[in-house]
């Protein structure tokens, strides 16, 4: 065996016992394109191997979407199939755990009319609604992985041949997941424990606000009260612990919906809905996008903010030192799991509900009391750089620094 089919075999185990940790007799959900098939296959047999009763994979074709998308009426797009939603509640109501492993070239849908993909996605997220809000509550386990497509790779290497990129996406992708340690589990675990060291502290200061200060953005964000800093590891309703993303290099939590002031500008670009959106610029007034601009994707943008009111305002905000694997790779992935656990991020649209206490058991209303905010929209872009600085206000105006030059301070 290759170094790097034994580095992919480590990688699918690492999706199977510690990404989704199935269990014996439990149903798995995969949803991915066909340029992962490789590791989808891997994955599959070591689901079955843990115990798993079922995997259904569910596989698209990034050709075929394109093909889809240029020939199909705005109004066909929209139509979501009741089928395709009930067999994703089925598995949901199973506690399947749900990979979602992501290939697709971040150019995929470019030149597409911007109206046609926001009714698209808009219809998408409206359907898939409850699913989303299960997932956003830890109603069950899942986890969001990657593997590269020729043409991803491409723009990522542009200046390899399209072999020589794929296989250099591929060994860089299994080096941010740790697949290419002696023992990538025991290394999660260790990078579990160091995360969950940060998310200890900042839970125990439990800051009114955070205010950032770095060259495009100054602004300030409340942060709820029982507000619940998270990092790694997470456990699903039935006490199994999980990783939602692999790779992770992140802590977060919620900011208060209507307490966001300032402007923030991008620090890397945003891979969204198949286009980029680059050199762009947020200003915030009590929680609401109230002007934005931006240098590339103008029309991608404002079809995100224009997908609800709640795409508006914010309902992430993570932390993410410069100094730490995938920032100091230098390589820029266009995709939007790797770039945002290279730098700190922040995210448009709806909250998690974990991120405050008791948020779990609470309702859609009991949330948005809380200062949660909601959106069928969750949209992650980076603002962290080596010029980042990010101080803790505590109730009493008093400020704590947490980062300085991109990095914890603490």
């Amino acid at each position: 065996m290759s170094e790097l089919n034994q580095k992919l075999e480590q990688y699918a185990s690492l999706l199977v016992e510690v990404g989704l940790n199935v269990q014996p007799d439990g149903r798995v959900f995969i949803r991915t394109s066909s340029d992962a098939l490789p590791l989808v296959r891997l994955v599959t047999e070591k689901a079955y191997s843990a115990g798993a009763k079922e995997v259904k994979v569910n596989i698209s074709d990034d050709a075929l979407t394109r093909l889809h998308v240029e020939n199909q009426s705005a109004d066909e797009l929209s139509n979501v199939h009741q089928w395709a939603v009930d067999e994703r509640m089925f598995y949901s109501d199973e506690r399947a755990g749900f990979l979602s492993i992501t290939s697709s070239s971040p150019e995929l849908l470019k030149g597409i009319e911007s109206e046609k993909l926001q009714k698209m996605q808009i219809a998408q997220g409206k359907a898939f609604k409850d699913f989303s809000e299960r997932i956003q509550s830890d109603y069950h386990s899942w986890c969001v992985a990657g593997y590269p497509s020729k043409e991803w790779a491409k723009l990522v290497y542009p200046d390899k041949s399209e072999e020589e990129a794929l296989e250099a996406l591929l060994d860089l992708i299994l080096y941010t997941v740790r697949a290419d340690q002696e023992n990538p589990v025991e290394a999660w675990e260790k990078h579990d424990k160091t995360l969950h060291e940060k998310v200890d502290y900042l839970n125990g200061k439990q800051f009114e606000a955070l205010r950032y200060e770095s060259p495009g953005t100054n602004f300030t964000m409340e942060l709820p009260d029982g507000h619940i800093w998270a990092g790694a590891s997470s456990n699903n309703d039935e006490g199994d612990s999980f990783m939602a993303n692999m790779p992770t290099e992140e802590v977060f939590t919620a900011p208060k919906k209507t307490g966001v002031n300032g402007y923030v500008s991008n620090t890397l670009p945003l891979s969204y809905g198949g286009n980029i959106i680059d050199d762009f610029k947020l200003t915030f007034e009590n929680g609401k996008v109230v002007d934005y601009e931006a240098g590339e994707g103008y029309d991608i943008l404002k079809n995100i903010l224009e997908t609800d009111d709640g795409a508006k305002h914010l309902g992430e905000v993570a932390l993410v030192p410069d100094d730490s694997p995938i920032s100091n790779t230098g390589i820029l992935f266009y995709n939007t799991l790797f770039d945002e656990n290279a730098s700190c991020h922040i995210a448009l649209g709806s909250a998690y509900a974990f991120s405050v206490e008791g948020g779990k058991e609470m309702s859609r209303e009991e949330l948005e009391a809380a200062g949660l905010n909601d959106s069928i929209t969750h949209v992650d872009f980076m603002i962290g750089s080596k010029a980042l600085n990010i101080y803790g206000v505590s109730k009493d105006g008093e400020e704590t620094q947490i980062f300085k030059d991109g990095n914890w301070a603490f």
